[in-house]
């Protein structure tokens, strides 16, 4: 039932589901086709010629039944691992190739007459356990001898149910070649009756099963590998949401600053997760009141996805918070946001927008790292505030970092973003399409409606990474 392929022929592509949909049926028919043939040959088995017949269906229909649940395991097969981009996917494991060679000679069959205590075994049996061929065949009582330690029992209470309560023996025990293999054996036997109904001899087929359980070992232990896989990397994205949504501010609606009065910005974010990941990025978004009334705002990137990047991204955050409560100017906030990130453990490379506003006098002090520039929108127009120098975060030591400063007037609205927002458009076709939406933004009544805008625009796109919209609107 099966055929091999040389050396030097092209490995054949996996079937499709149909393919193997096919495959099953025509083994289920084979096997009720091996079946109905079984039940209808004689019931009478008398001489060994017919036992060995009998002994050859029940074992094609354990090799079919076999067939069956491997067709349908190739099917089905464990369940995927969720598409972590960034993380390495896990490699499913092959089982090995059978050993070349006939079915047949990896069946053997014997009988143990108990009335003589002669025992007769097949050439292929002899292969099986390993043995010399001129080598008398075992006896019962010899046959534990080869049979593992722990398997002795199992043997035992086979043979005893067979000769003492006539039943069949159908199991399965390991055996130790005398070269210290060890191989697994299946063995299918009946005791054979006298004319006075007690057992005069047992008959047995036996077969090798050693590559077939070996396989089977390797599918579990690959199936169980892919769970562990599959329960960590769900451990590991529950943890890295719970960090992101303990640190960000509420993602949906407007931003509450605790002493909000009519001077202050009227705020909102949108956190667009990846269509493609499974894991977190760290990408933040970040609005707080400060003791002297200015409002900061921030947006940044670190690179990568998962727990140790929502972690880090944390840490950047909870700097950016205390530096600027302490007093720090925006470009002096990324010098030491820079250093924060050279002298880390693992390198990483991180992008961000750091701005502080003066309500009263509506003015904008900002510097950024690597980072798309705020954009301003104004009287139905748009346009990308002039950068000042900075580098990305992380990526050399004792950077400076320069700062800008803008007057906003009342109605205005400033748009600050993560990379990625605006999917498959390069950085300038990204600002353009964002600038676009000027008119929109126009007729927008709160800085929530103009985010709605821009979830509307861009949030349904398939994106590859994580993104953010912070957008602040002056008080007309």
């Amino acid at each position: 039932m099966s055929s091999h392929l040389s050396a030097d022929r092209p490995a054949a592509q996996p079937p499709g589901r149909g393919s193997v949909d096919a495959l099953i049926s025509q083994a289920r028919r084979l096997k009720g086709d091996v079946d109905a043939v079984r039940r209808d040959a004689p019931s009478d088995v008398s001489g060994p010629q017919d036992r060995w017949q009998r002994a050859l269906y029940d074992l094609a229909l354990h090799q079919l039944s076999d067939l069956d649940a491997h067709l349908a395991q190739l099917r089905d097969g464990p369940a995927p691992v969720p598409s972590a981009p960034g993380a390495e996917p896990v490699a499913r494991a092959a089982p090995p190739a059978p050993r070349r060679g006939s079915l047949l000679s990896r069946v053997g069959s014997a009988e143990w007459n108990l009335l003589t205590d002669e025992a007769s075994w097949s050439g292929e049996l002899y292969q099986i356990l390993g043995r010399d061929r001129t080598a008398p065949p075992l006896t019962l009582d010899e046959l534990p001898s080869v049979v593992l330690d722990e398997d002795r029992p199992k043997l035992t209470a086979m043979v005893t149910d067979c000769l003492v309560d006539a039943q069949r023996i159908d199991g399965e025990f390991r055996v130790v070649r005398p070269g210290g293999e060890v191989r697994t054996v299946h063995m299918m036997g009946e005791p054979v009756l006298a004319a006075d109904g007690s057992t005069a001899s047992m008959w047995a087929v036996l077969r090798d099963v050693s590559e077939l359980r070996r396989s089977e070992r390797v599918v579990g232990e690959t199936h169980d590998s892919l769970q562990r896989h599959r329960q960590r990397a769900q451990s590991e994205h529950r943890l890295a949401v719970e960090l992101q949504e303990a640190v960000l501010p509420p993602w949906r609606g407007s931003l509450r600053l605790p002493h909000q009065g009519p001077e202050i910005l009227d705020l909102a974010a949108h956190y667009l997760p990846s269509s493609t990941s499974a894991l977190i990025g760290g990408d933040w978004y970040d609005a707080l009141e400060l003791a002297d009334g200015e409002t900061l705002l921030s947006v940044g990137d670190l690179t990568g996805h998962g727990v140790a990047v929502a972690s880090g991204m944390a840490t950047l955050l909870g700097a950016v918070r205390g530096m600027a409560m302490a007093g720090t100017q925006p470009g002096q906030l990324m010098a030491l946001l820079n250093q924060l990130l050279d002298a880390t453990v693992q390198p990483a490379l991180g992008s961000a927008v750091c701005c502080r506003y003066r309500p009263e006098t509506r003015t904008l002090v900002w510097a950024q790292a690597g980072h798309p520039a705020p954009l301003l929108f104004r009287g139905g127009t748009g346009r990308r505030l002039n950068s000042p120098d900075g580098v990305l975060l992380g990526a050399t030591s004792g950077a400076v970092y320069a700062q800008a400063e803008e007057t906003l007037e009342p109605g205005d609205l400033l748009l600050l973003h993560t990379d990625g927002l605006v999917p498959g458009h390069s950085d300038a076709a990204a600002v353009n399409r964002l600038l676009d939406l000027a008119p929109r933004f126009g007729g927008a009544r709160t800085a929530q409606d103009c985010v709605r805008v821009v979830v509307e625009e861009f949030g349904e796109t398939e994106r590859a990474d994580d993104a953010c919209v912070l957008i602040a609107k002056v008080p007309a």
